[in-house]
């Protein structure tokens, strides 16, 4: 299926809500960079504390190339930067910065296969069992990042050691693919009304100041534009549901 296709045929998934997504379990939401979690899942997150459920977030890499020319913010302190603006995102949303794991794996690194991969898979499996999780979501295979296509790969492989939990991709890059790119299979899932949830969640992709304002000393570094934001900041959120299948589709 062409790239356009599959973006023109989210916006005809149906409307459902969070019991669609995780039954009466929790979430765990894995994000490839600092910022990919409130931009991706901002939302439902707000949705899913309401409800009382409880929400976990893994943050994959360490985020420090965004900004690789930066002299005020050498890595580390990028690091540290990143890490606290996630921690800052997510109690916009409502959720306890204790409930935020960061693997700190090398940004333009996260591992697609092997010994690394099924590592971080195991650790993700049990932080999801740990909070009785009934998702997992994270990145699309199809976004053009080979860390949103990483953590792709993690998630599959975590998913036979997934007790009770079912997966589910949210896109972000995917939206700028070029139209006749081939993307794999026609997608399953729901769009999710967050509507009442827009404000918290631009707050906290706004909180992310080191990928939205011109903080870093790297003027050709990354800066994330308003029309992706505005984009991903709508009405809804798109959630794929992601097997065996669905995998080999976007597979590189």
């Amino acid at each position: 299926m062409r790239a356009d296709e599959f973006l023109a045929a989210l916006a005809d998934l149906p409307v459902a809500g969070l019991d669609a997504l995780a039954g009466q379990g929790g979430l765990v939401v894995v994000a490839p960079h600092p910022d990919d979690e409130s931009l991706g899942c901002g939302g439902l997150m707000v949705q899913a504390l309401r409800a009382g459920r409880a929400v976990r977030v893994v943050i994959l890499s360490d985020g420090c190339g965004s900004h690789p020319n930066s002299q005020a913010y050498p890595a580390e302190r990028l690091r540290a930067q990143r890490e606290a603006e996630t921690l800052r995102a997510v109690a916009e949303l409502g959720l306890d910065p204790a409930c935020v794991t960061f693997l700190r794996l090398p940004d333009g690194a996260v591992p697609h296969e092997g010994a690394p991969a099924q590592a971080v898979a195991e650790r993700i499996a049990g932080i999801a069992e740990a909070c009785g999780a009934g998702a997992v979501l994270t990145t699309w295979g199809g976004d053009p990042h080979c860390d949103h296509k990483g953590a792709a790969a993690i998630v599959a492989l975590a998913r036979p050691l997934l007790k009770d939990a079912r997966t589910f991709a949210y896109p972000i890059w995917g939206w700028v693919l070029p139209p006749e790119t081939e993307v794999g299979l026609a997608p399953s899932g729901i769009r999710l009304d967050v509507r009442g949830e827009r404000a918290a969640k631009r707050r906290a992709v706004y909180a992310h100041t080191s990928q939205t304002t011109g903080l870093i000393d790297d003027p050709p570094g990354f800066r994330l534009e308003e029309a992706i934001i505005d984009r991903l900041c709508g009405p809804y959120e798109w959630y794929v549901e992601t097997n065996a299948e669905t995998d080999a589709g976007t597979r590189p």
